[in-house]
């Protein structure tokens, strides 16, 4: 009988603390007796999700007035697995370098996420370094933006440890990318690794109080756990609780929000249209690898699946390819949709690929010249990725110590 009031007194003093931001989404979606039990369920994926332009964090009710900006964070990060191809590259990295210059970012290279599923050891290590040197030679400024290695920062790993307790099996259960990865892997090949990476996904976000997540289409799901996470440990651990134990007081994590990109967020494969672009695809024919040298681009261009339709258009449903193939256009050439809609309307697939096929290789050019040089200066990127990491430990330590105690332990 005394355990609702108390749980409702508690409830109103975390909100009362937590600012109205995180009061507003508590009281909209949080049922207390559920979180503690572990009965929530992630709600469905929301058409909420919203881009950069129309979202709105509020700020704690107790802010003082600054006389400079505090730049809002970003983080994002990209597997070294198979090569980098033009996916990676438009969908997220390409994003980076506008990014770099008007938030505080951190791009780090997600080497712990690479072993979810059986992987080349010999490998791993270069992979990483190549990783790393892409970024660079795609643009990501280390003056600006933290590059660093995500394994080099342990708080990834101690606060996905911390997550994993408060964390219901069942949210993990319902992660589409689970389902789908361990069904074609099967299960003798299939580690707990691969159910639970979404946690590390979520400890990689919340380390360093990020603002916004640089999210495609199919991670979205894997945000919404994110977010989800950070508001169950909020209730569970912050407010008042974590005041009495010596802290703060409040909300221990942000909660980030998606910012989608609105061009370019889900290149789809050269060979079929609805798929998308990936590294894990069987034929190296379905995607355009950044160091593919000219004469594979050309082939894989040649060769890519098109349509018999007349003229060349956007958005018709029939012509997924066509789509596709003009929005790679569009991107590389840094020209308008309606520019590439008039320009190549009454081109035929004959004439367009040469005209693809160049517009890649002038873009891809001053990349991979750029990476020979950084893969060439081992000592260059090796002080980059100790800095990067440096600056990233500043940042995560500060939040684990936070989590450590709230969450009652010794320290």
């Amino acid at each position: 009988m005394g355990r609702a009031p108390a749980l409702l007194s508690q409830f109103l003093s975390l909100s009362t603390t937590a600012g109205p931001h995180f009061r507003a989404s508590m009281t909209c979606r949080l049922n207390p007796r559920k979180y503690l039990n572990g009965t929530a369920k992630i709600p469905p994926i929301r058409e909420n999700l919203r881009c950069l332009c129309s979202v709105a964090v509020s700020e704690p009710a107790t802010s003082e007035p600054s006389s400079t900006p505090v730049k809002k964070r970003i983080v994002s990060g990209v597997q070294p697995t198979g090569s980098i191809h033009l996916g990676n590259y438009l969908g997220a990295i390409k994003n980076w370098i506008d990014l770099q210059n008007a938030y505080d970012t951190l791009f780090f290279i997600v080497d712990l996420h690479a072993i979810t599923l059986p992987y080349d050891t010999q490998q791993l290590s270069k992979a990483t370094k190549e990783t790393a040197a892409i970024y660079l030679a795609c643009g990501v400024d280390p003056s600006k933006a933290s590059v660093f290695v995500q394994s080099h920062v342990r708080a990834h790993v101690e606060l996905m440890w911390l997550l994993s307790s408060t964390t219901p099996i069942g949210w993990l259960n319902r992660m589409i990318q689970f389902k789908e990865k361990s069904l074609k892997a099967g299960d003798e090949n299939v580690g707990v690794a691969l159910l639970t990476y979404p946690v590390l996904m979520a400890s990689d976000i919340l380390l360093y109080q990020s603002d916004y997540v640089p999210v495609g289409d199919d991670q979205k799901q894997h945000l919404e756990l994110t977010r989800e996470l950070a508001q169950r440990v909020n209730y569970l651990y912050g407010g008042r609780k974590w005041k009495k134990l010596g802290g703060r007081g409040g909300a221990i994590f942000k909660v980030p929000e998606p910012l989608i990109p609105p061009a370019g967020a889900r290149v789809m494969s050269l060979t079929d249209g609805l798929s998308k672009m990936s590294k894990s695809a069987p034929s190296d024919q379905s995607r355009i690898n950044l160091l593919d040298p000219k004469d594979v681009v050309n082939n894989k261009i040649k060769r890519c699946k098109t349509d018999s339709f007349p003229g060349l258009e956007f958005d018709n449903s029939e012509r997924p390819e066509c789509n596709n193939l003009l929005s790679i256009y569009q991107l590389v050439t840094g020209k308008t949709k309606q520019e590439v809609a008039e320009e190549c309307r009454d081109m035929n697939w004959g004439t367009f690929k040469p005209v693809l096929t160049d517009a890649l290789i002038a873009h891809l050019h001053p990349i991979q010249v750029r990476y020979g040089e950084i893969m060439s200066d081992a000592s260059y990127l090796d002080s980059v990725l100790a800095e990067g990491a440096r600056k990233a430990a500043d940042i995560a330590d500060n939040t684990l110590k936070n989590v450590y105690q709230a969450m009652g332990f010794l320290r």
